[in-house]
């Protein structure tokens, strides 16, 4: 896959940044203004009650700030948190060892839930729905099953496939939300404060060039300005301008809606290989030499995000936009009779 300056997926330029530019309360975490209310009222109520938070399960597209609500969330509840993802646990005994560590209202943190084996996520149900860990002790016909008590904790789960995860465990969860891409209005105010905390000059049309481009994902603006800070410091004595952050971001190839070489390149495979579409994601995934699952969660949310392409039960097809968007003239499409009901997006 190819590094891209917008891919939304963490990279390990990322971390580091991340890490100092991350909010820490509520109040600090700019979006996603219904999402924070509902956790306000749901953190409150549990304090009150001196209860562990109920499991709380996050979705939507890379790079929206899963991991940073869920740290958010333990530091407004005062409790420790442990970080773990779907693929680093591959037995009930690597599951097994993090919980049955955790204490009173604490939370586990699994990225990527989605990708739990079906054993593990087994396993984990009378975990979250019973506060218990069954253990095999022996073997053959002087085996045993024991029940050990759990405190009361809190799974914080989060995953970009929610249509993946089964339904007993999106049941298990008592809360659930969904992470959408940002406004113009709240990329501004990221970039600002990122801005600020990395002591970057910046102008306010600078900061409006950013944003925009930015594909609505925190992430990914904060490492556009990273990369405009550089050329900043190297070619205009260190003030982002309008023209700056212009001419910066045009040699990253990011253009003025965030879409780089790889996003025109499965956009021109629609319209210019298979005349606009439909056509199915194993096919568009060969003919860019992608992985279709990197085009589903990488590159396709931000594509349906903007209108460029539409998905039918026949395929993606290319809209009128996205032949504007390229330059090229738009040719009417006869509609077959099963492309009336367009599949929404699973985001």
């Amino acid at each position: 896959m190819i590094e891209r300056v917008v891919s939304p997926k963490l990279k390990d330029e990322d971390v580091a940044i991340d890490a100092s530019l991350r909010p820490k309360r509520i109040d600090d975490y700019i979006g996603q203004d219904k999402v924070k209310e509902n956790l306000r009222i749901f953190i409150e109520a549990a304090k009150a009650r001196d209860e562990a938070l109920d499991h709380v399960l996050l979705y939507g597209p890379p790079g929206l700030g899963k991991t940073t609500l869920a740290n958010i969330i333990a530091n407004e509840m005062d409790v420790k948190i442990k970080v773990s993802s779907g693929p680093a646990i591959l037995i009930p005994g690597d599951l097994a060892s993090i919980i049955t560590t955790l204490q009173k209202g604490d939370i586990l943190f699994v990225d990527e839930i989605h990708r739990l084996s079906r054993v593990v996520e087994e396993a984990l149900y009378p975990a979250m729905e019973d506060f218990a860990w069954d253990m095999i002790l022996g073997k053959g016909m002087a085996a045993k099953s024991i029940r050990l008590k759990l405190p009361h904790f809190t799974i914080v789960g989060a995953t970009t496939r929610y249509a993946l995860l089964s339904s007993p465990l999106r049941d298990r969860f008592g809360a659930t939300y969904r992470l959408d891409f940002y406004d113009q209005s709240a990329m501004e105010r990221i970039v600002h404060r990122s801005a600020r905390i990395l002591n970057v000059k910046i102008e306010e049309a600078g900061t409006y060039e950013i944003a925009r481009r930015s594909r609505g994902t925190p992430r990914v603006a904060n490492r556009l300005l990273k990369r405009v800070r550089d050329f900043a410091e190297v070619r205009a004595g260190g003030v982002i301008t309008k023209t700056v952050a212009d001419e910066a971001l045009g040699m990253l190839q990011v253009d003025h809606l965030g879409l780089d070489d790889v996003d025109r390149k499965v956009l021109e495979a629609i319209v210019k290989k298979f005349d606009g579409g439909p056509v199915g994601i194993d096919t568009i995934a060969a003919a860019t030499s992608e992985e279709s699952d990197t085009i589903m969660d990488v590159y396709e949310p931000y594509l349906l995000q903007l209108g460029f392409i539409a998905r039918t039960p026949r395929g993606r097809v290319a809209t009128k936009a996205a032949y504007e968007h390229l330059g090229l003239p738009y040719k009417e499409r006869h509609p077959q009779p099963d492309d009336k009901a367009q599949q929404q997006t699973l985001w």
